[in-house]
């Protein structure tokens, strides 16, 4: 018999909010992270605004030793390691401090680029010749495994501890992929999550290919608008989402709080054929996704009572929401409700899928369906797909039984979850 998978911790560091009391409450009033960015303007960005986690000199000691922090420039690893660490004690497990690896445990943390800052400096040191005076770090804090390691090193983690990296599915991938491995008897537990950096050596590329949003320099609330008529492209944005994905006896067995149970899903991709390309979506490979992802959990599309969408601001959120209601085979008013954080965050590519996961997990465990921002003036598109109540603009207070999360990234990848209110 096949083991069934729960979520028994939560960590974040979100633009809107670090920590999870903090983003419990962001998304519930609709508080957006997105803020005007002083550096991008002064390197004449179009889009001026951001949404980055806010992080405090005291809240970095209490992750990293003095030590550890003498030369550290990765904002990747220090929103992966915050959220980490907060997901694990979360879930009441121990930061144990012995010579013996914990080899039940692992973790599996996304990445799109680590320490790009750091990338930068040690460039330019290279180039004066001053090689020696790198410092010990740099290769920790650059390599693309980087987060993992730093919390394979701090939970003393002795299973799988790998990064995965699948564009802006990285998040969702990393959720399936240790639903995967636990389901298969292979680990108790796995800290499942990605993360982030931040700043415009991660930005510029998105800037240049004019997909982010420039008409709300001097508004940044209103920046990111899914599924909007005056939605103006997606804002930049960056930070970290850790779960503790657990195997449901081992999480009886020590009185965890479960916060939700992982029914299946489905990693796909278009192949970049049919009208999939590195930067669009083969509409085929979508709906194959969802409906595989539906198919995997044991469940009918009828059952689904919410989607927390990939839903960008661009100019495919109406093909996504087409795709979901052909995926679905439910439009109008039989469609389910459906959000985007993105609203309130902006896109925090790699970040996006685990944070958003975090969103979708609490609608669940506490009831309620968040609402979407900046959306008063729905696309026609859209409205002429489902009906414009299903796309709540505040918060309302229901009790979601089931939700869909997808992400579709760079490369024409993509990733969908079934999650589900915990019964025993």
């Amino acid at each position: 018999m096949s083991k069934r998978v729960v979520i028994t911790g939560l960590g974040v560091a979100a633009p809107n909010g670090v920590g999870m009391a903090a983003f419990s409450h962001a998304i519930k009033n609709g508080i957006s992270g997105i803020r005007h960015d002083k550096q991008l303007q002064e390197l004449q960005f179009s889009c001026q605004i951001a949404g980055k986690p806010e992080i405090s000199e005291e809240l970095k000691a209490e992750y990293f030793t003095e030590l550890e922090l003498r030369g550290f420039n990765s904002t990747g690893i220090l929103y992966g390691v915050i959220a980490g660490i907060e997901a694990w004690k979360n879930a009441g497990l121990p930061i144990e401090i012995n010579d013996e690896p914990d080899w039940d445990s692992g973790t599996i943390f996304g990445s799109g680029t680590s320490g790009i800052d750091k990338f930068r400096e040690s460039i330019y040191k290279i180039d004066e010749l001053q090689t020696r005076r790198l410092g010990s770090t740099v290769v920790a804090q650059t390599m693309n495994s980087g987060i993992s390691a730093y919390l394979g090193g701090k939970l003393g983690l002795g299973n799988q501890v790998t990064t995965n990296s699948s564009a802006c599915a990285t998040g969702t991938e990393a959720i399936m992929m240790a639903y995967d491995r636990i389901q298969a008897g292979q680990a108790k537990r796995i800290l499942a999550g990605s993360t982030g950096d931040s700043g415009p050596y991660i930005w510029a590329g998105f800037d240049a290919l004019r997909v982010c949003s420039s008409k709300y320099n001097d508004n940044p609330e209103q920046g990111s608008r899914p599924m909007s008529a005056s939605a103006a492209g997606f804002v930049p944005g960056s930070g970290a989402g850790a779960l503790v994905i657990e195997d449901l006896e081992s999480a009886l067995g020590r009185g965890a709080t479960i916060y939700a149970e992982v029914l299946g899903g489905n990693v796909n991709s278009g192949g970049q054929r049919g009208n999939g390309s590195m930067t669009a979506p083969n509409s085929t490979a979508v709906q194959r996704c969802i409906t595989n992802a539906i198919s995997n959990s044991g469940i009918s599309s009828d059952e689904i009572d919410a989607i927390n969408g990939h839903l960008t601001a661009t100019t495919k959120d109406s093909l996504e929401i087409e795709n979901w209601t052909k995926a679905l085979d439910r439009k109008g008013n039989n469609f389910p409700y459906i959000n985007s954080l993105k609203s309130m965050t902006g896109h925090c590519l790699s970040a996006a899928g685990s944070i958003e996961s975090i969103a979708a997990v609490l609608q669940l465990h506490e009831g309620f369906i968040f609402g979407n921002t900046n959306c008063e003036d729905l696309h026609p598109e859209i409205s002429a797909l489902i009906d414009p109540s299903k796309v709540p603009l505040k918060t309302i207070e229901s009790n979601p039984n089931i939700i869909a999360k997808a992400s579709f990234g760079f490369g024409d990848v993509n990733a969908c979850i079934i999650f589900k209110k915990f019964k025993k």
